[in-house]
């Protein structure tokens, strides 16, 4: 490794550590006004036929904010679109704040 990919090395780390607590930061800021205006938990984004669900995914995925798509779960990825419950619903069970699989 030359001289100059050390110097570049260290000065990418740096950003990326400035980077980071910046964000870090940000968050713990959302979070006190949060606390502050009565806001502890952010609303569920769970389509209501989702709620309890083991199959549930619920994350964004694309390149931009503009072009993010959320994959709901890999049975609906659009979500369930049918009347009444979901067929392919499962129950989640919670042990100790952790997922636990029920087969």
């Amino acid at each position: 490794m030359s001289i100059t990919d050390g110097l570049f090395h260290r000065a990418n780390d740096l950003c990326r550590r400035r980077a980071y607590e910046q964000w870090q930061r940000r968050q713990s800021k959302q979070q006190i006004l949060r606390s502050q205006v009565g806001f502890r938990d952010r609303p569920s984004n769970r389509p209501s036929p989702c709620q309890g669900c083991a199959n549930y995914h619920g994350i964004a995925y694309g390149t931009s904010r503009a072009r993010r798509s959320t994959l709901v779960c890999a049975i609906h990825p659009q979500g369930w679109q049918g009347t009444g419950a979901c067929a392919d619903w499962r129950e989640e069970r919670v042990v100790d704040g952790r997922e636990v699989d029920r087969d």
